[in-house]
C-alpha cells in the first residue's frame, strides 16, 4: 500500500512497542523500539492512516481558529485586543484591551501569569456560590496548568482549575465549576452525580460537548 504521509522517526530504548503521535503543528513522528526494524514504522503509518488524518484534520481547525483571533484573545467568550508596549514587563487589563510586553520572548509567559491571577479571581466566587449552594465546603483553591484536565476535587476537598478554561465562554467554565463542587457531594460519576450536575447546571451536556470539541483551542 503507497504511503505518501510524511512523518520522523525516534528510537527509544524505553519504548516496548510502535507508537505514532500527531503534535499540535500536525507533525507525525513515529516510536520504534531500539531492535524494531524500520519497515515497522512504515507498517503502523499505514495501519493508523484514517486516525492520523483525523488528527492532522483536528490540528489543522485548531491552528486555523486560534490564527483567526488576529491580534486578540479571547476571555470568557469575550475578544481582548492585544496592545503591545516596549518596557511593559507585566499585563494589564484596561477595558477592552490587553497591555502586554513587546518583548516577543517573554510576551506568552506573562500573558499565561495574567490569566492565572485573573482565573482565580473569576473562579473564588463562583465556587464559593456552588458550594452554599450545595450545602458544603470545600478546603483549598488552586489555579493549575493541567494538559489534560480541566479541574479536580480531591477527597479532602481541594479543589484545582486550569486557567485556560479563562479562553472558553462564562458558561463552559460555569459548568466546569459546577461539575467540581458536586464531587464535593459525590465523589464519582454515577447517575446520581450526573443528575445532581443536572439540577444545578441544566444545559451541562451542551458545555460538555464544547470542551470535547474546542478543549484543544483554549492555548495562548
Amino acid at each position: 500500500m503507497n504511503n505518501d504521509l510524511p512523518y520522523r522517526i525516534r528510537r527509544s530504548d524505553r519504548a516496548s512497542r510502535v507508537r505514532v503521535s500527531v503534535d499540535a503543528q500536525g507533525d507525525v513522528e513515529v516510536v520504534l523500539p531500539r531492535r524494531s526494524p524500520v519497515s515497522a514504522a512504515s507498517a503502523a503509518v499505514i495501519e493508523l492512516r484514517p486516525w492520523i488524518e483525523r488528527r492532522l484534520a483536528e490540528t489543522s481547525a485548531v491552528r486555523a481558529a486560534i490564527a483567526a483571533r488576529g491580534c486578540t484573545l479571547p476571555y470568557l467568550g469575550a475578544p481582548l485586543q492585544l496592545r503591545a508596549e516596549p518596557g511593559r514587563t507585566r499585563v494589564h487589563r484596561r477595558g477592552d484591551t490587553l497591555l502586554v510586553p513587546a518583548d516577543g520572548e517573554h510576551a506568552p509567559a506573562a500573558i499565561e501569569r495574567w490569566y492565572r491571577r485573573a482565573a482565580a479571581k473569576e473562579i473564588a466566587p463562583r465556587l464559593d456560590a456552588a458550594t452554599r449552594a450545595l450545602g458544603t465546603t470545600y478546603t483549598k483553591l488552586s489555579i493549575r496548568s493541567q494538559r489534560t484536565r480541566w479541574g479536580s476535587c480531591s477527597a479532602s476537598g481541594a479543589m484545582s482549575f486550569n486557567w485556560r478554561l479563562l479562553l472558553a465562554p462564562a458558561p463552559v467554565l460555569d459548568y466546569v465549576v459546577w461539575h467540581e463542587a458536586c464531587h464535593l457531594r459525590v465523589m464519582d460519576h454515577s447517575p446520581n452525580f450526573w443528575a445532581l450536575v443536572r439540577r444545578h447546571c441544566p444545559d451541562y451536556e451542551e458545555h460538555r460537548r464544547w470542551l470535547r470539541h474546542q478543549g484543544s483551542t483554549l492555548v495562548l
